[in-house]
């Protein structure tokens, strides 16, 4: 029996990704939780002719307990976009208050759960979420997760659009660091089959795979940011999390994880001078089994890009720790 948890499943990102997760015939309870209209997305999302059975919580009568108690997987869209003349900082405030206020509910009500961490800046947002686990007393840097999926699922078809693949999940392409802007480092030299890519198209071809959200956002005018697309790659993360779990062998995938809580994590924690970093991760029974090294492999073009995005990174990191640590006053 599986039960996955989505929390801001109301959201752009949380009714996709609820369908998605619904759909999926590895999930036997779907549990969604949001501050408004989740019974009627459970109520809809229940009329579909598959396994999971659906409900819907909303904060009153203990809402997140009893969406929470007995999760194995709990999916965390939850935030808000950023809306015209709001800065980031702002923005960082009202989602890092969100997921903090979240991740005390997974602390009490499921410890054990698999967290997979979508709100954004997911490069502060896992930092809080590690804090909180840590004053509960429940940190498992093996089952704290954030989603850069993204950022992979961008590159493959980025550059199946370059090379002509036809099937652009027949790439592997490792896209490394953390899920913001510079701090997204895609390592096409280590691309599996291997791909060539123009000289003249290389460095746009980064930009895109960096700035790709604002692609989207700029193409719908107003109207929103990357939502189908984002709920598409952390069902896909999460279905790899549970098949893992379930036993099947072999499953690797980029992930912003605690690396000195996860084998082999340590040495490139070193070498990068973060502590959370996504790499290709390979997930097991007890979650992230092993993190890869493919750092010490990068190109001369690619250190470059990941000397900004190191130093990016421990700016967002510290931003999130310290949000825990000395929380801003009201």
């Amino acid at each position: 029996m599986v039960k996955a948890v989505v929390a801001g499943a109301s959201g752009g990102i949380g009714q996709p990704l609820s369908l998605l997760l619904k759909a999926s015939p590895l999930i036997d309870e779907l549990a969604l939780y949001d501050v408004v209209n989740t019974p009627g997305v459970a109520a809809d999302l229940s009329h579909i002719s598959s396994p999971a059975t659906v409900t819907g919580f909303l904060p009153k009568d203990d809402g997140l307990k009893q969406a929470l108690t007995g999760a194995d997987i709990v999916v965390i869209p939850a935030g808000i976009p950023r809306k015209p003349g709001m800065t980031r900082d702002d923005l960082f405030k009202i989602n890092a208050g969100i997921v903090k206020g979240l991740i005390e509910g997974i602390a009490q009500y499921a410890p054990k759960a698999y967290i997979l961490v979508i709100s954004n800046p997911v490069n502060s947002t896992v930092p809080i979420a590690a804090e909180v686990l840590k004053n509960a007393g429940v940190f498992d840097p093996k089952r704290l997760f954030g989603v850069t999926t993204l950022d992979v699922v961008r590159a493959e078809t980025f550059v199946a659009g370059i090379t002509g693949e036809k099937n652009p999940q027949n790439l592997n392409i490792p896209v490394i660091g953390g899920h913001s802007g510079a701090t997204i480092v895609p390592l096409f030299s280590q691309a599996q089959p291997s791909v060539s890519i123009p000289a003249e198209k290389l460095d746009a071809l980064v930009n895109r795979v960096q700035f790709g959200g604002d692609e989207v956002v700029k193409a719908k005018d107003g109207a929103g940011s990357a939502t189908l697309s984002m709920a598409y790659a952390g069902f896909r993360f999460a279905e790899k999390v549970i098949k893992a779990v379930k036993g099947e062998k072999g499953i690797v995938e980029p992930s912003f994880v605690y690396l000195p809580g996860v084998a082999g994590g340590d040495a490139i924690a070193k070498a990068t001078g973060v502590d959370f970093f996504s790499v290709p991760i390979e997930l097991g029974a007890n979650g992230a089994e092993k993190a890869i090294d493919v750092v010490s492999k990068a190109n001369e073009q690619e250190k470059k890009l990941l000397e900004v995005a190191y130093k990016d990174l421990q700016g967002n990191v510290q931003k999130g720790i310290d949000f825990v640590k000395n929380p801003p006053q009201k």
